[in-house]
């Protein structure tokens, strides 16, 4: 059985669609106007062996800044729906990713509780189009949608293209271990019984 999610967002200020399978080969189609996040994106999907495709629509004349919190609130919605009830998944994951001179570390638990601890300063404040401090937007819109407990924190660098890709494929390692699949456990990894 795979697990797979559609999820479609449409507001005055855009207009998304996603699909996603948790159990893909890391194949993606990606589209949201700004070039960057469209590489970050396909870095996620390629590095957590996801089956990505996004198609994002938004008011760029304006700014950058409700494309990437849209994006991120409709993948959250989309991870969510995919992860099911959650039963059998190791619920945590975790990892430190070198890039170069960047150093990321990303843990995740599927608590559906959510938070974001994100500690990052980049030297920049664009890469490549896209504004820096909207990282961290992307990542809280994405963790309060996907109900997931998510620290994200930047442990060494210089370079901000660097810092940023290693943010987004430590994230994709963390959550691909987080929602994979634990023969021990027949029902949530949760005393409460459920998550």
């Amino acid at each position: 059985m795979t697990r797979t999610a559609a999820v479609e967002r449409k507001t005055k200020e855009t207009d998304i669609v996603v699909r996603l399978n948790l159990d893909g080969t890391g194949e993606s189609e990606i589209s949201t106007g700004i070039g960057f996040f469209d590489h970050m994106l396909e870095g996620f999907s390629r590095h957590g062996f996801f089956d990505l495709k996004c198609r994002v629509k938004g008011d760029l004349q304006v700014d950058g800044h409700h494309t990437v919190e849209d994006t991120g609130i409709v993948l959250g919605q989309a991870i969510a729906k995919a992860v099911g009830d959650k039963k059998g998944l190791c619920r945590y994951g975790f990892f430190i990713l070198p890039m170069d001179d960047a150093l990321a570390m990303c843990a995740v638990d599927l608590s559906g509780r959510p938070y974001l601890n994100f500690q990052a300063d980049f030297p920049a404040k664009q890469a490549g189009g896209l504004d820096t401090e909207l990282v961290r937007e992307f990542f809280y819109a994405l963790s309060y949608s996907a109900g997931m407990n998510l620290h994200l924190k930047i442990l060494d660098g210089s370079n901000t293209h660097h810092m940023i890709e290693a943010l987004f494929k430590a994230f994709a390692k963390a959550l691909d271990a987080a929602v994979g699949t634990e023969p021990r456990v027949s029902d949530v990894l949760s005393t409460k019984g459920s998550l």
